[in-house]
């Protein structure tokens, strides 16, 4: 790759050839400047060729910015349309703002720490922090990004493999209590039983938000005391879209005689709130809906802040409503059900994900299982004590 030099003044103009721009197609050059003598400079020179023969130099003029719109564009179509939105936002809140002007050949794993450490301080709405997990996901997004860049050849290396974002905590696991859960669905039983039976089958069945509201009458049989959960409902770019479970598999879920007694009571209030406004419902109507004829689901965010205010009626602190999905993991974990059919019941792909999060719930049943062992051998010793007297 060819290079030259040129004396001005007291220092040197080091020039050495890069190509063609990775973007625009133009003729790229990088320039340095070295102060010294003529020998020292040619052999920086012969230093500033061989990191450009190494891939050491970015090979466009293109700006962060204009990477990241790149590869958005490029990635969105194979993401869902929850992610589409969520990536979105990032963009545009977190990235653009602060590094879409900065050009990648600036770009440095130092410029990357400085911005999650000034996201950390105030890169929040109003000045506030951001969390490290939301920092975290910021550095996702753009690592991601420059791996695309590095791949279309728009620069010869990941900054970003070399930057330093926040360690995220594991958070703690706070579920409910069954007497608090009683007094939630006591109190919602009283001003709003749909949202009552909405907490009911969370807790009997550990769907996750986006799957309870995707449910439809035709996934159920009461008769037979099941669902089948096989969508989720999210919140997309234009509003609401069904997609399939975060598994891509669908599952059937047993449901207890007090939970099924509920959703016959459900189904019957809905339909004759139906049939007041002279419509009926028919099988794909939705299990939980704002709309007379139940053709459009609850809003997932919607569902959230309705359990939230009654947490906040009924003095229960701490407590989300997908809290109700690690009740169901812990309750059924401490009480031995084995870890196969809690993951089928939770939607996890495997077991392993289900010992993974709630790994340190399972001390009850390792005690139970110690008692078990203990009372068998304390049997066989008394066994082996009586065969030996005869």
């Amino acid at each position: 790759m060819p290079g030259s030099m040129r004396q001005r003044g007291e220092s040197w103009e080091l020039k050495v050839y890069l190509g063609r721009d990775a973007v625009t197609a133009r003729k790229r050059w990088a320039y340095r400047t070295f102060h010294g003598g003529k020998r020292d400079a040619q052999r920086a020179l012969t230093a500033m060729v061989a990191e450009v023969d190494r891939g050491g130099l970015a090979r466009t003029s293109a700006t962060v910015g204009e990477l990241l719109e790149e590869w958005f564009a490029h990635a969105a179509p194979s993401f869902s349309p929850k992610c589409v939105r969520e990536t979105r936002g990032v963009l545009d809140r977190n990235l653009l703002p602060f590094l879409g002007t900065v050009p990648l050949s600036k770009l440095g794993a130092a410029d990357l720490d400085r911005f999650y450490r000034r996201l950390r301080e105030k890169g929040g709405r109003a000045g506030r922090p951001l969390s490290p997990a939301t920092i975290r996901r910021t550095h996702g997004i753009i690592h991601r990004a420059l791996n695309q860049g590095v791949r279309w050849g728009w620069l010869a290396q990941n900054p970003a493999s070399a930057a330093s974002p926040p360690r995220v905590p594991t958070p703690d696991i706070h579920p409910p209590s069954p007497v608090e859960l009683a007094k939630l669905f006591a109190v919602a039983g009283g001003t709003d039983p749909d949202l009552a039976d909405f907490i009911l089958l969370a807790a009997a069945t550990g769907a996750r938000r986006s799957e309870l509201v995707a449910l439809r009458w035709s996934d159920v049989d009461l008769e037979a005391g099941r669902l089948t959960i096989s969508r989720a409902i999210v919140a997309g770019p234009d509003g609401l879209v069904a997609k399939d479970t975060k598994t891509h598999a669908a599952r059937n879920v047993s449901l207890d005689a007090t939970c099924v007694a509920a959703l016959v009571a459900h189904r019957a209030r809905a339909s004759e709130r139906a049939f007041l406004c002279g419509v009926e419902l028919g099988l794909s109507a939705y299990v939980f809906s704002a709309a007379v004829d139940c053709t459009t689901p609850w809003y997932p965010d919607s569902a959230s802040r309705s359990f939230a205010r009654l947490c906040r009626r009924t003095g229960v602190d701490g407590v989300r409503l997908h809290d109700l999905r690690h009740y169901v993991a812990t309750r059924l974990l401490s009480a031995g059900v084995d870890v196969r059919t809690v993951a089928g019941r939770l939607g996890h792909r495997n077991a392993a994900t289900t010992l993974n999060v709630y790994s340190h719930f399972l001390v009850e049943a390792d005690r139970d299982a110690a008692d078990v062992l203990g009372r068998i051998f304390d049997d066989a010793v008394v066994k082996g004590e009586a065969e030996a007297r005869t």
